[in-house]
This record gives structure tokens, sequence and C-alpha cells, in this order.
């Protein structure tokens, strides 16, 4: 069983390249993991057509809503009688913007899909693989894997959303070009510190976006994490991070890293978990053979998508039960928050 584990493991390296820094060993199972070749990565370093970007249909309650009938600009001040930048009258259906990495380039049509059905949200994503906080920051003066168009703030200004979902595993590959070389297996404490300050300034980004425009400040929810089969303790910290992030700006977590998680250890890595009630229900999320369901590839340790890695990014192509839990959590999440 480990000689599989670790096969797939290397395996998913060699292919993926997209998420995360599994670093050196640390005492937790975890190895050095070598740098993917350049041919194999789907990290998002190629040009940035590789994300996916989802606009919300705009109906006209949303035009009028935004201040554009009578000439005025999506980006302008609010229209007169509105609060926050939002009619007055029954509770609009929420706009929910989502950025991300591949894990979310791999999740945002399902994620969509679950946030339209459920609460008829008005959804936009613009997720890119390879990324991390710093990529999504307006103005630091350092080298992206986002345009200037799909920054957090830009997209903020213009959509004026109710929620920005942020899914981020907390990738620091020397790749990763705005880390400025900083990696968690070189330079642990630095990597945390610099992490920590990166979601500060995002979360002061989307508020003053949000002010400029005279909206409503959205509400953040950040995704935590699922289990990290090299350094477990990683993950650990990164949603503790997220946690801290969102009490000290009023914010949201969803806990959707539990839904991929056994049940009695958050953090221990497994391909398979039994099957939910719901994936029972529907039993074609139930993959494996004795009520179980396959959240992960053989080849792949990381994603949740079923299909193949392949070197363009793109949204699973295939039913992911492990996909499906998460948009499903993330789903509660908002619509818990939309009812206050």
């Amino acid at each position: 069983m480990r000689k599989q584990l670790v096969g797939g493991v290397v395996a998913g390296m060699l292919l993926l390249g997209a998420c995360g820094d599994p670093g050196a060993e640390d005492g937790s199972g975890g190895a050095p993991a070598p740098d993917p070749p350049a041919a194999s990565r789907t990290d998002g370093s190629g040009p940035p057509s590789q994300t996916n970007r989802q606009q919300a249909e705009r109906d006209e309650e949303g035009d009028e809503e935004r201040g554009k009938e009578g000439g005025a600009s999506r980006a302008g001040p609010k229209s007169p009688g509105t609060s926050g930048g939002r009619a007055s009258g029954p509770k609009p259906a929420p706009r929910v913007l989502y950025l991300g990495d591949s894990l979310a380039m791999e999740n945002q049509d399902v994620l969509g899909s679950l946030l339209r059905d459920r609460l008829a949200a008005r959804y936009t994503s613009a997720p890119y693989s390879g990324t991390t906080l710093c990529d999504y920051l307006e103005d630091t003066g350092e080298d992206s894997l986002v345009p200037d168009e799909d920054k957090a703030a830009t997209l903020v200004r213009e959509l004026r959303p109710d929620f920005v979902v942020l899914q981020f595993w907390g990738n620091s590959w020397g790749y990763t070009p705005c880390m400025g070389g900083v990696t968690y297996d070189k330079q642990r404490d630095t990597y945390f510190t610099r992490y920590a300050a990166d979601a500060r300034r995002l979360t002061g980004q989307i508020e003053e976006a949000a002010r400029d425009v005279g909206a409503a400040r959205p509400k953040v929810v950040w995704v935590s994490q699922g289990p990290d089969v090299m350094t477990p303790d990683r993950v650990r910290r990164v949603n503790e991070l997220y946690r801290r992030q969102a009490a000290a700006s009023g914010d949201l977590v969803s806990d959707a890293g539990r839904a991929v998680s056994p049940a009695s250890a958050r953090y221990r890595w497994v391909r398979e978990l039994p099957c939910t009630a719901d994936e029972r229900a529907h039993p074609v999320y139930c993959t494996e053979p004795g009520g179980r369901t396959a959240l992960h590839r053989g080849d792949d340790y990381l994603h949740f998508c079923l299909a193949p890695t392949t070197p363009k990014s793109r949204p699973c192509p295939v039913r992911s039960p492990g996909i499906r839990r998460i948009g499903q959590a993330v789903t509660d999440t908002v619509a818990r928050a939309a009812k206050r």
C-alpha cells in the first residue's frame, strides 16, 4: 500500500507542479518534491488565457442595481435610493465572485451550478492555476500570473459582489513569481509571515475597492484546504491562518477541506472515503465498490478531478465526488450567510 501511495505521489508531482510546496522531509512523512519539467506543468505559468472566467448574466435588476441605466458606469457612484449599491425592496440573489488556484480552476463549474441552483446566485469565477494570494493583489510591482483586469480589487469594483470566495492551497514554488523566491521547504517562518501579510493585504484591497465605488463591503469566504499527503502540518497552519484572518476582519471560513477528510482524522490524507447519504442517493458519485467513493486519481494526490491532468488547466470535465463535496460545503456557507 505504501509503495502504491509513494508511486502515486511521485507521478502526481511530475504531472502537476500546480499547487503547494511539499517541501523537504520534516518528520511528518514528507519528502522533497522535484521541480516538475516545464512541459508537464499545469501551474498556470503559461499565458493567462488558461483562466476560464465565467461572467454572471446581467439581468434588468442587476443593471439597475449597478447604476447602469441613465448612462452611469458600473464602477461609478451608487445610484440614488440605494444603500451600499443595492436597490431597496426584496433581498436580491447574492452576487458571488470566486478566485483561486488550480483547485478553484477545476471546481468552478460545479460550484457555479450549485450556487445558481440553490440561491439563484449571480456568479463570476476567475481562477488561475499555480497562483497564490499575492497574484491577486494590485500595485505590488511584482510579476504575477494574474493579469490586471482579473485582480481581486478590479473585479470587486466592476462586479460589486456580496461574497468573494477565495480558495488557495498555499503555493510557494519558486515559479510563483510574486512570492519572491520564498518557499515553504526552505523558509518556513518567512513563508507563513508572508502568507499572513498577503491575506491581510488582499482583504484590505477588497474592502477598499468596494468603498471606492460606494458598494457594500463583500464578505470574504476563505475555503479551508483538505489534507496534504506530503506535509500535513503546512495545510493545518494555512487553515489556521485563514481562520485568524476571517476572525480579525469579520469574514467567514468554509471548512470544505473537512468534507474530503476522514471523520476521525481531519488532516490524514486518503484516496477514498465512505459515500455520503447524498452520494448513495446519486450512485454515479459512489464510484468504488463497498459503498466508497474516490476523491483522487491514483496518479494525483492533490487535485480532486477524476479526469487526467492536462498541460492546459481547465474546469473538471467529469463527475468527481471530491469537487462536489467541496462545492456543497462552500454553497452551504454562502447560503447561511445570505440569510442573515
